[in-house]
């Protein structure tokens, strides 16, 4: 541990010889973001009040991120200064040589792992649970263990995106295996198969899994807690399930950004215990800032892991299997 600690101090120091110049990045006027991540608006608010630097967020699907910025970094023509979305996709990005090493000096405190690579920084964990309609649901029925979720009583009342074809979702179910949440990998299965069994509704991505449980169509998503935030007042609460998994959340500097000074800024910015923690407030986001915390109950006492990056094979094969259990008639 000590020697990682030390590699990560060495990287923190050498790279402050790159940090971001305020005057150039002030005569460049504008820092271009690319993100997969939602309701940012804020964020890029706050960075163009205080830093005097126009800040420009497209966002970016993630079942569309690599197609998007791969093609027009092809074409010489990529617009981005910075990369925000999940970790797999950004180290695609970076073995195609779409980015560049840039150690912000504001990520001081951060973890260790999310360090360890000295071009993407993770900032956060797109952590995924169990969310329900506390109108609804009674508290004594809301699930307090992942096999909960497999009771009867949830049949054609769940909602999440689909495990055949969401990427995400497929690494969480994966996840949930490989972090030893169950007992054994027959407990992993039964789980699987037992939610299968309570036949959910499918969607495509997590940003519509909220609202058929808003409505009462349906009463539990396998969502994010985040969503707690940002579609309130809606009646949303989240099941206290341990530990809560999630994919890592990457930033990282564009190898061709046309405003590099701007870029190295917005970094900076973006990664500042005030930015995660307006992160952390206006948009639910579980970050790796040390003591920030999203304004949800419980969640500063949740356990919260990140998952392994899954290949684009392991993918597609998990989701063959899927395919096959949640599909079956």
């Amino acid at each position: 541990m000590k020697k990682v600690s030390l590699l990560v101090m060495s990287m923190f120091l050498v790279a402050s010889a790159f940090a971001a110049d305020i005057d150039k990045a002030k005569a460049e006027g504008k820092a271009n973001l690319y993100a997969n991540i939602t309701a940012i608006e804020p964020l890029m608010e706050s960075f163009t009040s205080t830093q005097g630097v126009e800040g420009i967020y497209t966002r970016i699907s993630t079942s569309k991120y690599l197609a998007t910025v791969l093609t027009e970094h092809d074409a010489g023509k990529l617009q981005a200064d910075v990369l925000q979305g999940p970790l797999p996709i950004l180290q695609t990005l970076k073995d195609k040589g779409v980015l560049a090493p840039y150690r912000s000096p504001s990520a001081v405190g951060y973890p260790d792992w999310a360090l360890a690579d000295d071009t993407i920084v993770q900032f956060g964990i797109e952590y995924v649970a169990p969310i329900y309609n506390k109108e609804l649901v009674k508290p004594a029925d809301v699930p307090k263990r992942y096999e909960d979720l497999t009771d009867p009583k949830w049949r054609d009342k769940i909602v999440m995106p689909d495990p055949a074809t969401h990427a995400t979702t497929i690494s969480w179910l994966v996840g949930l295996k490989e972090s030893k949440v169950f007992a054994s990998d027959e407990a992993w299965m039964a789980f699987v198969k037992g939610l299968a069994a309570n036949k959910p509704m499918f969607v495509k991505s997590f940003s519509p899994t909220p609202a058929p449980v808003e409505s009462g169509e349906k009463l539990i998503a396998i969502s994010m807690p985040k969503y707690i935030i940002t579609k309130a007042p809606a009646p949303l609460d989240w099941a206290h399930v341990s530990p809560l998994l999630g994919s890592p959340r990457g930033i990282a500097l564009a190898a061709k950004a046309p405003h590099p000074n701007a870029a190295r800024l917005f970094i900076d910015f973006w990664l500042s215990k005030n930015a995660m923690q307006m992160l952390a407030d206006k948009v639910g986001e579980y970050v790796l800032a040390p003591g920030v915390f999203p304004p949800i109950t419980g969640i500063s006492d949740a356990k919260v892991l990140p998952i392994r990056e899954l290949s684009d094979e392991e993918i597609a094969s998990w989701g063959e299997k899927f395919k096959t259990i949640f599909y079956a008639k």
